[in-house]
């Protein structure tokens, strides 16, 4: 099959995009890794020793950036459906965060331990129908936040990726009401022509 003129402009995007050239040099899986980075550098998630749980994080970029920052006795525990290729200083379980045998695999890897930052950059496979993947990003996004709910220690922070558009004010005031503080974050390593936005929420209510 022809490649499409959307997909060779993608193509010849990424293929000239400087933080994909970055990610490579610095040896990080994707390009995502450097929105993390520029979050971080001015939040200061990440902190030594800490437990950090990454939602969707294949192909790892996050999980990279997460396991480097808490160290050898930091907690970084990547899940999604898709495997992963082993990352030093992950632990990595394959399935639905939303399942009984998940959790169970999730609270053995904790073994007791509060989780302090849960982050989370998951998308849907786009379909190139707008409504319908913006509407799919929400639901993965409202997931996201019953996960962190449930499992963050009281003074955590919940860091997640979400599309301006249909929904996006709803699930603002939804964090609003459950979280004592929410702020947005534009990093540099967001494309410009993307809708995409991470709030940072901490404080449960």
């Amino acid at each position: 099959m022809k490649p499409s003129k959307t997909s060779k402009q993608w193509m010849r995007e990424h293929v000239n995009d400087p933080y994909v050239q970055l990610a490579q040099k610095d040896g990080y899986r994707s390009r995502a890794a450097y929105k993390l980075l520029e979050i971080n550098d001015k939040d200061h998630l990440l902190k030594p020793g800490m437990v950090v749980v990454d939602l969707g994080a294949t192909p790892g970029g996050w999980s990279q950036v997460a396991a480097r920052a808490v160290g050898r006795g930091g907690t970084v525990i990547a899940l999604d459906l898709l495997p992963l290729d082993p990352l030093s200083g992950v632990d990595f379980i394959q399935g639905d965060f939303r399942e009984e045998a998940v959790l169970r695999q999730l609270q053995g890897l904790l073994a007791g331990k509060q989780v302090a930052l849960v982050i989370s950059d998951m998308a849907p496979n786009m379909s190139g129908v707008a409504t319908a993947d913006l509407a799919r990003a929400m639901y993965l996004a409202e997931l996201a936040m019953e996960f962190a709910l449930e499992q963050l220690q009281s003074d955590g922070h919940f860091l997640v990726k979400v599309f301006q558009g249909a929904g996006f004010e709803a699930y603002l005031k939804l964090m609003r009401s459950r979280f004592a503080k929410v702020q947005t974050r534009k990093p540099k390593a967001s494309r410009d022509r993307s809708s995409e936005l991470y709030l940072l929420a901490s404080g449960k209510v």
